[in-house]
C-alpha cells in the first residue's frame, strides 16, 4: 500500500475535547477569594468617607447639637458663610482665578510642549532638566521674588498677580506632559497635511490638536484644581477682602479664641463641591491624558 493510500484510509484524529469551563464562571488564574479584594477596599472606603460624612454632619445639623445624624437638617451655616462671611465673593474670585489659570497654562504649555516635541535645539536637554528641577522648588521660596516683581508692576492686591503666579508654578509639569503627549502623535500625519497644502499652523490645528484633547483636559483640570485649592499666593498677594479666594476665606473662619465648626464645615463643602463635579465629568479624559502624557512615544 502506498503512502498516499494509507493516508486516505487512516482514521482522522479525534478532535480535542474542550476544556471544561471553570466552576462558577471564574477564570483559572483568578483564584483570589472575594473577601481578599473587598476587605481592603472596604477599609479604604471607610477611612475615606468618614471625614466627608463628618464635615457634612457639622454643616447640616443645628449649632450646639451633638447628634450623629444631621436631623433636623438646617442650612443656616451655608447661608451664614455665603452672605455674612462673603463666601459668594470668594467663590467668584476663585472661579476667575481658576478659569484664567486653566486657559493661560494650557495655551502656553501647548506652544512650549509642541516646540519640545517637534524641534531639536542645542539647549533642549538643559531646558528639560531645568523644568524637572523646578518641580523640587517649594512655592514658599518664590514668594519674596514674586512679591517684589508684582510690587514693581503695581499688581499687588490684584487677581492678575495670583493668576500669573499660579500659571508660572503650573507650567513646567504641564509642558512636560503636553510634549510627551504630542510625541505619541505620528509625525507622518503632519507631513501628510503639509503635502496637501497646509502650513504648519493649519496642520497642527486640523490634525494634531483634535488628538490632544485628553492631554489638554488633564493639564487644564490639574491647573484649575491646583489654583482653586492653593492658599499661599492668594494670602500673600491679596489684601482686600473683596479680592480674596475660598482658601483664604476658610482660614478667616478660624480665630485664636474659637472656631465656628458649622460655618467652617459649610465653607469646606462649598469649596469641595465644584472640584468633585469637575472630576466626575472629566475622569475618563483625565486618566487617559495622564497615562498617555507619562509615556514617551
Amino acid at each position: 500500500m502506498s503512502v498516499k493510500e494509507a493516508t486516505k484510509t487512516a482514521p482522522a484524529p479525534a478532535p480535542a475535547s474542550p476544556e471544561p469551563p471553570h466552576p462558577k464562571g471564574r477564570r483559572a488564574w483568578d483564584e483570589a477569594p472575594r473577601w481578599q479584594i473587598y476587605l481592603p477596599l472596604g477599609i479604604y472606603l471607610i477611612f475615606t468617607l468618614i471625614p466627608f460624612y463628618w464635615i457634612l454632619l457639622f454643616s447640616l445639623r443645628p449649632a450646639g447639637s451633638t447628634s450623629l445624624v444631621p436631623w433636623p437638617v438646617t442650612f443656616d451655616h451655608f447661608e451664614k458663610v455665603w452672605t455674612d462671611r462673603s463666601f459668594g465673593t470668594y467663590f467668584t474670585n476663585s472661579v476667575l482665578v481658576g478659569v484664567a489659570t486653566l486657559l493661560m497654562t494650557t495655551l502656553v504649555a501647548l506652544a512650549g510642549g509642541y516646540a519640545l516635541a517637534r524641534f531639536d535645539f542645542k539647549v533642549k536637554r538643559a531646558f528639560m532638566l531645568a523644568l524637572l528641577c523646578s518641580q523640587f522648588v517649594p512655592g514658599a521660596l518664590l514668594l519674596v521674588p514674586l512679591f517684589e516683581i508684582f510690587a514693581e508692576l503695581q499688581m499687588i492686591n490684584s487677581l492678575g498677580s495670583v493668576i500669573l503666579a499660579e500659571t508660572v508654578f503650573q507650567l513646567p509639569l504641564s509642558m512636560i506632559l503636553i510634549s510627551n503627549f504630542i510625541k505619541n502623535v505620528p509625525y507622518s500625519l503632519e507631513e501628510a497635511a503639509w503635502v496637501d497644502g497646509c502650513n504648519r499652523m493649519t496642520a497642527f490645528r486640523i490634525v494634531v490638536l483634535p488628538l490632544l484633547r485628553p492631554g489638554l483636559i488633564a493639564v487644564g483640570s490639574f491647573a484649575f484644581v491646583h489654583s482653586w485649592n492653593h492658599f499661599l499666593f492668594a494670602l500673600m498677594f491679596l489684601n482686600n477682602q473683596d479680592k480674596q479666594t475660598i482658601p483664604v476665606g476658610l482660614n478667616s473662619l478660624m480665630s485664636a479664641d474659637s472656631v465656628d465648626l458649622g460655618a467652617l464645615a459649610a465653607g469646606g463643602i462649598i469649596a469641595a463641591v465644584p472640584v468633585v463635579i469637575v472630576f466626575a465629568f472629566i475622569q475618563k479624559w483625565l486618566i487617559t491624558g495622564f497615562s498617555a502624557g507619562a509615556v514617551k512615544g
